[in-house]
């Protein structure tokens, strides 16, 4: 299974999600973090890894190979035991390498080899993305895509208009709302799209899914017993769901006890048709007395 997370407006945390992600995906399949942010890579610093193998590694040796295993070979571990091809620091290293990666001639399926091999997953930290990103033919060629954003105005709005395109990015999209600012239904009746949840503010959490500070341990501070390794295992499990073969059982929404419809129309709310896959879109104005709901604080 090949998930990408990304995110189009800011930066939401999608590389502390990740980490998470697939730190907490569950068993018995295996997980593989792949640092693919054209911006440069954030997860060798923080864990103070070694420059190769890791993209750049991979890059070269999809030239030359196709082997399922390749992606593996070029992983390096970080506590706890989850395998990560990191990206180098250097923003035009990382796009040379991503753009290699995309090159039909080499490497393009080699993160979709790795990732339909049965029991693994490839988790895809894309990074902030656009059209024009070189991380764009992996989300167009992965099995979910999970998209973050700030819950605050000026967030929403930039996402208002770009919706019905990101949702056929992928066969499944879905939304995850980070840290405090409006809540799902006010997003659902802004957007006429429910968030599958919210990711909490959780610096703690954070702190050690960054890699920081390097007294805290992975094991008993970790993905598994901080609130947003939490959340990142339920958003797994509604993944794995997803791709369950019919009939499935119905989504359910993680936060507010509410029916999730990820990246689709609302009940109850005036849509129109944008797009040949199902996708609405309807705008609304967010009622006029939301300031209390409407706070500050960013999730790391």
């Amino acid at each position: 299974m090949l998930v990408a997370v990304l995110s189009v407006k800011g930066s939401p945390g999608v590389t502390t999600f990740s980490v998470a992600l697939a730190a907490r995906w569950p068993s018995p399949a295996r997980a593989l973090l792949v640092e693919a942010d054209p911006s440069g890579g954030d997860v060798g610093t923080r864990f103070s890894l070694e420059s190769a193998p890791g993209l750049v590694s991979l890059a070269v040796a999809a030239r030359r190979s196709d082997d399922p295993a390749l992606l593996w070979q070029h992983a390096q571990t970080l506590p706890g035991g989850l395998p990560v091809v990191a990206a180098p620091p250097d923003a035009d290293r990382a796009r040379a390498a991503l753009s290699a990666l995309a090159d039909p001639t080499t490497g393009a399926g080699v993160l979709r080899t790795a990732a339909s091999a049965p029991d693994a997953v490839v988790i895809v930290d894309c990074g902030r993305i656009d059209a024009g990103s070189p991380a764009m033919p992996i989300v167009r060629s992965a099995d979910a895509m999970v998209l973050l954003t700030r819950a605050h105005a000026d967030d929403l709005a930039h996402l208002a208009r770009r919706l019905p395109a990101i949702g056929r990015w992928t066969a499944h999209p879905a939304m995850l709302l980070v840290g405090e600012g409006y809540s799902t239904a006010e997003v659902a009746r802004e957007l006429g799209v429910l968030p599958l949840g919210r990711v909490p503010d959780d610096p703690h959490g954070a702190a050690v899914l960054c890699g920081r500070p390097s007294t805290l341990r992975w094991g008993r501070s970790g993905p598994a017993h901080s609130a947003l390794g939490q959340v990142a295992h339920k958003v797994a499990k509604v993944l794995i769901a997803e791709q369950a073969p019919p009939p499935a059982l119905p989504r359910q929404a993680l936060a507010d006890n509410q029916p999730m419809q990820v990246l689709r129309a609302v009940p109850g709310v005036p849509t129109s048709p944008v797009s040949a896959n199902g996708l609405r879109l309807a705008p609304a104005p967010l009622p006029p007395n939301t300031e209390n709901t409407s706070r500050g604080g960013q999730a790391s």
